[in-house]
Parts: structure tokens; C-alpha cells; sequence
């Protein structure tokens, strides 16, 4: 088994979302270098090859010495944009990349209807957040929405919620009032807004802090015990200074869950 079949070595991990998509390069099993690119609407695997080619670059100009990835692995929840986003990470480690899907191996037990429904970034999510925090736990993910994951005692994924995220919700209120343009998305200085800027900025941002902290309580309640919280995504850090409960902030939580996956998953054939 080489150096990429063990985990080990350099390897590319890629988190492709609806809005933003996520790069990374894991050194022996950790995150060395995190990039976050704007998830377009269309891509080839040549355009997806100069993104990753100029992050490695900039990596090497800035580190010292030049990336050689030995091994990838990709969770997207963007169809369209997985296989070119997988050739382009094919040709920049020299073997095809793992996918995060139906054949993987996850380690993780099942308590949901249909496996198949839940989403890649989801579950590498699920496999960080048990392996750093242990279970039982809950996953706040803002992204294109908001995730809610729970893992139980016997650290089976039970379900979870979906929600609007953030920035959505935003621009979404901004597209349906005329009169709503979009805000920048900070808390304002008190619930009670002093103008409309302030006042779409305290329901939005202070709403949602409110809404996570409630669905907090709702799951809490269900499962009869509480839980660690673990919040990931771009905003984790900022929303998580404004709620009540306390959270554990891990932004690039689906690319640690992608580091473990490739572990996990042994010897995988090179590229031809």
C-alpha cells in the first residue's frame, strides 16, 4: 500500500457546494492549506484545473516548497459540477479521486430512511465532528442552508433539519420587497432596528442565532439529553458569538470529515 492508500502523504480534498466550494491539502492526515473558490454555474475540468493548479501554486510560493498530491478525494452536492471537478483532481495527483457516495466507507452507523438521500458534505461532516467531539452531538453547517445533523449516544446518525442559510434567506427577502435591498450580513447594534438596514440585519442575522438556538432546545428535548454543538461553514464563527449555547467552531469540518474518509478507504486504483 502506497502513501496515498494509507492516508498518508499529500492529498487534494475538495468540498463542492451549491455556493461556495471548499479545497484543501492534507498533509499525513491533516488540513495544511484551505482555500474558498465561488461555486459557478458551469465548469469544465480545464477551468477546474487552473483553480486548483493556481491554489497549489500560491501554496508553494508561500510554503516553500512545491504540493505533490498523491491521492483526492471529493464530496459535491452540485451534480453537474462533479466529474469535472473530478477529472481536474485526477490529473493534478495522478489517480482517480474518491467520490463521496453509495460504496464508501463511512464507519458510521444508520438510523435515517434512505442513506442514499443524504448529501456528501453531510455525511463528511457527520464523520469529522464524531471523531473530533465523539457522541452523542449535533452539526450546525451554514451554508446554502443551514444543517442540522444529530448523532446519538450510540453514534448513529438519527436525521436532522434543513433550513434557508443565512446569505440565501438575505437575498431572497431583497429579490421578493422592492423596498429590502440587500444588507451586509453583521449583527446590528441592538434587536431593535433604528432603520431598515438595521432592521433586515437584526431579522435576519439575530433571527437566525435565535432560530439555531431553539432548534438546539427542540432536538435536546427530543433526544432526552444534551449534546456537544458543532458549527461549520463560513459564518460558523460569527454566529456562534451570538448565541446562547455553547459551540464548538471547526469551519472546515467537511474537509477534516474528507481527510478521515480517505483514510478509511484504503487502496483505490491510479489514474490510466
Amino acid at each position: 500500500m502506497d502513501a496515498a492508500e494509507a492516508g498518508q502523504g499529500e492529498v487534494l480534498v475538495a468540498d463542492v457546494g451549491n455556493t461556495e466550494t471548499r479545497l484543501g491539502l492534507a498533509r499525513d492526515g491533516e488540513l495544511a492549506a484551505t482555500w474558498a473558490t465561488t461555486t459557478p454555474e458551469h465548469l469544465t475540468a480545464d477551468e477546474a484545473y487552473l483553480v486548483l493548479r493556481g491554489l497549489l501554486d500560491l501554496h508553494a510560493a508561500e510554503s516553500g516548497g512545491r504540493p505533490q498530491p498523491c491521492g483526492a478525494i471529493m464530496a459535491s452536492v452540485v451534480p453537474d459540477l462533479t466529474e469535472p471537478w473530478g477529472r481536474a483532481l485526477q490529473r493534478a495527483c495522478g489517480r482517480r479521486a474518491l467520490v463521496v457516495g453509495p460504496g464508501l466507507k463511512t464507519g458510521l452507523k444508520m438510523r435515517y430512511n434512505d442513506p442514499a438521500e443524504i448529501g456528501a458534505d453531510r455525511i463528511a461532516d457527520l464523520v469529522a465532528a464524531r471523531a473530533l467531539y465523539g457522541a452523542p452531538c449535533v452539526v450546525v453547517d451554514w451554508g446554502t442552508t443551514t444543517n442540522f445533523e444529530v448523532i446519538d449516544r450510540d453514534g448513529a446518525f438519527l436525521g436532522g433539519a434543513i433550513a434557508p442559510g443565512l446569505r440565501l434567506s438575505v437575498a431572497s427577502l431583497s429579490q421578493a420587497a422592492a423596498r429590502l435591498s440587500v444588507v451586509e450580513v453583521k449583527a446590528p447594534p441592538s434587536v431593535i432596528g433604528k432603520n431598515t438596514r438595521e432592521a433586515v440585519q437584526s431579522g435576519a442575522v439575530l433571527g437566525e442565532a435565535a432560530r439555531v438556538d431553539g432548534m438546539i432546545d427542540l432536538v435536546w428535548a427530543e433526544l432526552g439529553y444534551e449534546t456537544p454543538v458543532v458549527a461549520s461553514g463560513s459564518d460558523a464563527a460569527g454566529m456562534a458569538a451570538l448565541m446562547r449555547h455553547a459551540v464548538h467552531v471547526e469551519e472546515d469540518l467537511a474537509l477534516q470529515g474528507l481527510c478521515l474518509l480517505h483514510r478509511m478507504n484504503g487502496k483505490r486504483p491510479a489514474a490510466r
